[in-house]
């Protein structure tokens, strides 16, 4: 068992790379945060050119691969843009492998003492327990949708205040002749166009006035435009536009893989007030189109709880951070 370590720059660079990760990818549980389509797009947007990505052989299978960033003086960290739902840590399944942290620090560019598997998914590594050289914290909690069979099934399970609210608010769009429609856009030309609109809609809300807003000429806009490019040519994106009459109301942006689709992203226009739920509706009828194509058995939102999640599901787990030490004094070093 070892470990190699060569710049990331050399992961977009050469095409042997990627395909090692993909590989991996597709004996692993395929978690579509975790792809090379995403990895490579963050990378290219994000990256600072200090990253390194590191992989390592098992009987001459690759058994982990990783991007990873220095922190500060002897630490390091899985690479972390904040549009990523998790650390780029990819695994063949989902065993700790915090035994293998040491000889990963032994193995990358000057001192290295720490370790922080950031964002991790006890669905994807199996939450350890804490030892002498490793330590995990609680992140945040995020909800996920297993999905039935029927959406009838589904929403009779709902709560009936959002039952009752949305279908009122159906019922008053009908009453004033107001038509909706959901569209659903996959392929990799009509992702661009996606991206303009979807920056559109959140540059007219909260998100402009603290400077996060996806826009078309911004990193973010860079990196969703290229990230779902590469998803749809892959056949695995899929971006939602909700309209209310003809005015865009609300939309998703998605990814698929695996048995599951990943909510990365939703804005809505906050012009319709607090009559109506753009949101909320656009959420309804894109899960009765999920449910009804059976392509998937569970949707995922990532990103922390919020109150609205919990409308549309019981399923919640704890994220995790792991803090790794090269020997034992520093893990009680720090944690004094």
């Amino acid at each position: 068992m070892s470990w190699q370590v060569v710049p990331a720059a050399e992961f977009l660079a050469r095409p042997e790379l990627q395909e090692r990760w993909r590989r991996l990818h597709r004996a692993s549980a395929g978690s579509p945060l975790l792809a090379p389509e995403f990895a490579v797009a963050a990378l290219a947007a994000f990256g600072t050119g200090r990253e390194r990505l590191a992989w390592r052989e098992v009987d001459g299978q690759t058994d982990v691969t990783t991007i990873l960033a220095p922190s500060r003086l002897g630490a390091w960290n899985t690479f972390q843009p904040s549009q990523a739902p998790v650390g780029l840590w990819l695994q063949r399944d989902a065993r700790p492998r915090g035994a293998s942290l040491p000889a990963l620090m032994r193995a990358l560019p000057g001192p290295a003492f720490m370790l922080g598997l950031t964002q991790c998914d006890p669905m994807l590594m199996e939450r350890p327990a804490d030892d002498a050289i490793a330590r995990t914290l609680d992140y945040i909690d995020t909800a996920r949708v297993t999905l039935p069979a029927s959406f009838d099934a589904y929403w009779e399970g709902r709560g009936k205040n959002l039952r009752v609210n949305l279908r009122k608010q159906r019922k008053r769009l009908q009453d004033d002749g107001v038509t909706t429609r959901l569209q659903a856009s996959r392929a990799a030309h009509e992702m661009a166009a996606a991206v303009e609109d979807y920056g559109r809609l959140e540059s007219a809300g909260w998100k402009a006035k603290d400077g996060t807003a996806v826009a078309g000429d911004n990193a973010q806009g860079r990196f969703y435009r290229a990230m779902l490019e590469a998803f749809a040519g892959a056949g695995a994106a899929c971006v939602y536009r909700y309209f209310i009459g003809e005015r865009l109301a609300a939309m998703d942006l998605c990814i698929e893989g695996g048995d599951c689709i990943v909510v990365l992203k939703t804005a809505y226009d906050e012009g319709f007030g607090k009559a109506l739920s753009p949101a909320l509706l656009m959420r309804e009828e894109a899960t009765r189109a999920i449910i009804d194509s059976a392509r998937f058995a569970r949707i995922e939102f990532y990103g922390r709880v919020m109150e609205w999640h919990l409308r549309w599901t019981d399923e919640v787990r704890v994220m995790y951070h792991l803090n790794a030490y090269r020997w034992p004094w520093i893990r009680r070093l720090h944690a004094a």
